[in-house]
């Protein structure tokens, strides 16, 4: 990168890339000006006299900053030590908004009580920590949170909320007893299709009382039902014959999800709520249900996600244990169902479901080859991007649906209203990516504190060489570079 010493018209001026846009069929050659912090210009042949910095991009890809609408930061680790290295993990996946579902109860700040308390206490340890900008979604698991939406809206910028459909009856990695413990609620409150049906009153009303940010007021909802786990997962500990990934999928069958999928979009019907996000669906039968629903309520604004690590690993990956997470890992026909909507444009957005989960705390060594006893979930949000352009172009997907999925979809979703396209305008949000790179995923060269990942030893056929946030350099040939600069996203964003 070179210097300029005058007085320039623009801060940055990224030269020769293939600019790919989320709208449209085509990669356009361009260069890139930033001033203060957005895009202000995208043509060919800018002259580079008129920049204090310059970038060549030597003919690689320019996508928008991904913006990875689904992590956990804090689910394992200390909230302050996760949004650190994770959000450095981010950085080298090209990611440049990391959106992160948080709750009370166990895990996270291991505390309940109102958000109007807990929530300030989550902003003040982010402050200062991200090295890409950050927001939350959050689950209201109380009725006293239900009446806070509004509150969470308007003071705090919180647009999406969530519900963790199975936490009833379920525990996180398994079956459990002691649920109300686990979600540290009142004895008055339960954690069940009733409530669930109230927090969806509780959102529309909000949507209602504010109509001006209404379009991106939305509730996501993980789709597994507690009951048919817990059933199948008492038959599958008694069969000998299963073990790893395949058992784990057997204890959280497919239809256990799609039964899921039918009920909230039924309650979402009966509370006239339309901003509706289906979780990391995962399957055959979970796509299919979750495309019958929006059939019989086209009202319904459903949005369908999936996460890279069902789009890449099956229940044969030799991470075994190591890859456990929720909703399960699928047969190899599932993860190929899952291409096939991905490609015909039925999901809407591509996320990692990012929650780091260091091994000795995923598989203690007394543990080690147990599924029932490893902990849920794994990181790979470095992954997202090289992981997609790497076996989307594969099967033939093209860069700008890649940038829909990454980007534009999630971030229009969620009311990330600078983020998500290379336009003027738009925050300088950018991934430089080499679609030619063949390398092969280490963890040991992740920012991540994970110590391993369950894509060990995938070939890439594609590497982001460089990512900017809002225009500064913050990573560039596997090292993050500087302090945390990342800033809160409160949402919706105004233009």
């Amino acid at each position: 990168m070179s210097k300029r010493t005058d007085t320039p018209a623009y801060d940055l001026l990224i030269k020769n890339v293939g600019v790919v846009r989320p709208k449209g069929a085509v990669v356009h050659t361009a260069d890139i000006a930033i001033k203060d912090e957005r895009i202000v210009k995208v043509a060919p042949a800018i002259d580079a006299a008129q920049a204090k910095e310059v970038y060549d991009g030597r003919g690689r890809l320019a996508f928008p900053g991904v913006v990875d609408a689904h992590m956990h930061s804090g689910i394992y680790a200390p909230l302050a030590e996760d949004a650190v290295s994770e959000s450095r993990a981010a950085a080298m996946g090209g990611v440049t908004s990391s959106l992160n579902y948080f709750r009370t109860g166990q895990y996270y700040l291991n505390k309940g009580g109102p958000y109007r308390e807990f929530f300030p206490e989550v902003l003040d340890i982010s402050k200062g920590k991200f090295h890409v900008d950050y927001g939350y979604h959050l689950a209201p698991m109380d009725a006293r949170h239900i009446a806070e939406i509004p509150m969470l809206v308007e003071e705090f910028g919180v647009a999406s909320f969530k519900i963790f459909m199975f936490y009833g009856s379920h525990g996180l990695h398994g079956k459990s007893s002691s649920q109300k413990d686990f979600l540290m609620i009142g004895e008055d409150d339960r954690y069940d299709y009733g409530h669930f049906e109230f927090v969806m009153r509780g959102v529309q009303a909000a949507r209602e009382r504010m109509p001006d940010k209404a379009s991106q007021i939305s509730l996501s909802l993980h789709c597994e039902t507690a009951e048919v786990m817990t059933a199948y997962t008492k038959l599958v500990e008694k069969d000998k014959s299963l073990k790893g990934l395949p058992a784990y999928h057997a204890s959280r069958p497919p239809h256990s999800e799609g039964l899921a999928v039918f009920i909230a979009s039924y309650l979402a019907n009966e509370t006239a709520l339309p901003n509706i996000n289906l979780l990391h669906l995962t399957s055959r039968k979970a796509v299919q249900a979750a495309l019958m629903m929006s059939e019989v309520f086209p009202h319904i604004d459903f949005r369908r996600e999936v996460t890279i690590g069902h789009l890449m690993l099956d229940i044969d990956s030799k991470a075994a244990e190591l890859a456990k997470v929720n909703p399960p890992i699928r047969p190899r026909e599932d993860v190929e169902y899952l291409w096939e909507m991905l490609l015909e444009s039925k999901l809407d957005w591509v996320c990692s479901d990012h929650a780091c989960c260091r091994h000795e705390v995923k598989t203690p060594k007394e543990h080690r080859g147990d599924i029932w006893m490893a902990k849920s979930g794994f990181g790979g949000t470095e992954y997202l991007l090289p992981a997609l352009v790497s076996e989307g172009s594969r099967r033939g997907m093209s860069y700008n649906h890649m940038a829909r999925v990454t980007s534009w979809n999630p971030a229009q979703r969620y009311g990330l209203n600078r983020k998500g396209d290379i336009a003027e305008g738009f925050d300088a949000d950018i991934a430089i990516v080499d679609p030619a790179a063949s390398w092969t995923i280490r963890a040991s060269e992740s920012p991540s504190t994970q110590g391993y990942t369950p894509f060990e030893g995938l070939e890439m056929s594609a590497r982001v060489d460089a990512t900017f946030l809002r225009g500064m350099k913050i990573y560039e040939n596997g090292q993050v570079l500087g302090a945390p600069r990342g800033q809160y996203l409160h949402r919706p964003e105004s233009r």
